[in-house]
């Protein structure tokens, strides 16, 4: 039954703190890398692993939580989700080594994992069914709000404090997260006597690990170059083909893929892999821009995130009631992804002169436009799902956003790699004695620096220093924009897949407790 009053509120705001300590800690550390790497000595292809470490073990556990929910009891896993993130917090904080805080943050992510889909089956069935885009629309609140938040919070911890603090602010929040759980949520039944499908948990840790550390390590290891990346991929490919075969031939499986009978889940899976590609490909694209080449510090990119984040907390409980009264999902969520490819084609139109008054536009637009695309595109996938479907689609659902992010920053790393290459040597071809203007803007800079006192040889060098210097901004800035126009394409045409998925009122939907 759903719970009404202050009961369903005081359920929904511990599930959000939960989900919360999962989702900002997907980004939060991000920023502190530098800090970190150089506490512990580490080059930054090792400290690279504690993040990798994370992003592996949390897409794992992701699509058997709700096999694990209903097997242990979906409060009990919760709880225990909980308490083991904090506790990992607090040992990633005292880590004193980089196997240690490795090692931690991939229990971390183990534990993440059982966070944020076993909050949003909780949620969903905390409120009556009618209501589920408000419950969504809450929910949503972390899911796009914490990975932008997490760099504005990293970068004023960093910046303030020391790196440990960015793993201590999780304690308070998980120890109240854990009180609330224990003395509000309420106990699923068990599913007694089921055995346990060792073969798919050991199938699924192979073929999503695999395929998350590609993503993760691709482009730093120059791809099919490197022979580890070459037998992952051969191994992620096995490892799936044989994992959806044994998830469909037994009787008891670890992720029930009969829930991609209903049809608009199994098209969300496809529309949350494009919402997970826009939103952390996006997050990730943006400060590396900033920091690299308008020359903004950690913080200073926080803070130009932020008003975005704010705008889509604004944003998401009215949402949420115009789905409830009936505004259909596809409607608002073709405008949201309208609204992403405005923001990345304004960003896509950037100079080097471009300072945070310009950005700050573009990056409100992107605030209503993931407002207006989490919720309606949650609710279309999650609407149709009864029971315990509700545990076994959150977590797949979750899984699809958390790919669609990697695929996305793999993605554009490796676009933006190629793009480099190319936009340096079209502009090279303008560097020669030929070149009448290349001609005189290499004798004004000459005639400036022997004005300063150089020698005519000093200031010959130093000049092409110069322009040397001017050719890697504007190749980085062309670079850039380029992966904006990009992902912002990816988004516009992926419209006619929300189309595929049926227009159905939320009132007219059954109660399915």
């Amino acid at each position: 039954m759903a719970e009404t009053g202050f009961k369903k509120w005081i359920i929904t705001i511990t599930v959000i703190m939960a989900s919360l300590l999962e989702l900002i800690d997907t980004t939060i550390v991000n920023v502190a890398i530098p800090h970190i790497q150089g506490n512990l000595g580490a080059t930054l292809e090792d400290i690279a692993w504690v993040v990798t470490g994370y992003a592996v073990a949390n897409v794992i556990v992701l699509p058997m939580s709700g096999w694990l929910g209903d097997t242990f009891g979906r409060k009990n896993y919760f709880l225990t989700s909980i308490i083991v993130f904090t506790i990992a917090s607090f040992l990633c904080g005292n880590a004193t080594t980089l196997n240690e805080l490795i090692a931690f943050r991939i229990l971390q992510g183990i534990a993440g994992g059982g966070l944020i889909s076993t909050a949003q089956a909780i949620l969903i069935e905390t409120w009556p069914r009618e209501q589920i885009g408000t419950a969504t629309a809450l929910f949503g609140l972390g899911a796009v709000v914490g990975p932008t938040v997490g760099p504005t919070i990293g970068g004023w911890i960093t910046e303030n404090y020391s790196w440990p603090w960015i793993f201590y602010v999780n304690i308070p929040v998980g120890a109240l997260a854990a009180f609330l759980t224990i003395t509000y949520i309420k106990e699923t039944p068990k599913v007694v006597g089921r055995p346990v499908d060792w073969w798919g948990i050991l199938l699924l840790a192979i073929s999503v690990g695999s395929l998350q550390t590609i993503l993760e390590k691709g482009e730093s290891e120059d791809w099919f170059a490197t022979t580890y990346i070459t037998v992952l991929t051969v191994t992620a490919i096995l490892g799936a083909i044989l994992f959806v075969w044994r998830e469909l031939s037994t009787d008891h499986p670890v992720v029930n893929f009969n829930i991609m009978r209903h049809r608009s889940f199994a098209v969300g899976m496809f529309t949350s892999f494009i919402l997970g590609f826009g939103l952390y490909g996006s997050v990730f694209v943006f400060p590396v821009f900033c920091q690299n080449l308008l020359g903004f510090n950690a913080q200073q990119t926080g803070e130009l995130l932020f008003p975005g984040g704010v705008c889509t907390i604004v944003m998401m409980p009215f949402i949420g009631k115009m789905l409830n009264k009936g505004v259909p999902a596809q409607f608002m969520a073709t405008v949201g992804m309208f609204l992403f490819f405005v923001f990345t084609w304004m960003l896509s139109n950037s100079t080097l002169a471009t300072g945070e008054k310009d950005v700050m536009i573009p990056l409100l637009i992107r605030g209503v436009g993931m407002a207006l695309l989490f919720v309606p595109l949650t609710t279309l996938a999650m609407a149709d799902l009864k029971g315990p479907e509700i545990g076994q689609g959150s977590g797949l659902n979750n899984m699809m956003r958390q790919l669609g992010g990697s695929f996305g920053i793999a993605a554009l790393t490796t676009i933006i790699h190629i793009r480099q290459g190319f936009h340096r040597s079209t502009l090279l071809e303008n560097i020669n004695q030929y070149n009448p203007q290349f001609n005189e803007r290499l004798q004004m800079l000459t005639q400036g620096f022997m004005a300063k006192g150089k020698s005519m040889l000093d200031a010959t060098e130093m000049a092409y220093r110069a322009i040397e210097g001017t050719v890697i901004r504007q190749t980085m800035l062309l670079t850039y924009d380029d992966a904006y126009w990009i992902s912002g394409l990816i988004m516009l045409f992926s419209i006619p897949l929300l189309y595929l998925q049926p227009f159905k009122k939320l009132k007219a939907a059954t109660d399915a407790h």
